[in-house]
């Protein structure tokens, strides 16, 4: 299988502490810190299992303390009206984060 997906620490002490899953396979489940990865990006809106609402809150909810989502917010929001408010949702009351695109160019 070709790996496309590095987590790094600093210490490899760390490491054996880190879970990887699906999301219907955490359900029920929850962790301290939780990566959730959104990554879809394509021109037609299209996002998959997250238009299913129940799938969504099952990953947005397996966290105690900190979530962290990595995603194409465009896409999100195009993906229903649903996903648009949740995207507005998190624009007004949480920590995001946009990457400088401009800055990556030439890399």
């Amino acid at each position: 299988m070709n790996q496309k997906l590095a987590i790094l620490a600093p210490l490899k002490e760390q490491l054996p502490g880190i879970e990887l899953g699906s999301v219907d396979g955490f359900q029920g489940r929850e962790k301290e810190a939780v990566i959730v990865s959104l990554v879809r990006s394509n021109s037609d809106g299209e996002v998959g299992f997250l238009g299913e609402k129940r799938r969504l809150n099952v990953a947005m909810t397996r966290p105690k303390r900190s979530l962290t989502v990595i995603g194409d917010s465009e896409t999100v929001k195009r993906g229903s009206n649903f996903l648009k408010r949740w995207m507005d949702f998190l624009e007004e009351n949480a920590d995001l984060r946009y990457p400088d695109l401009s800055s990556l160019q030439g890399h």
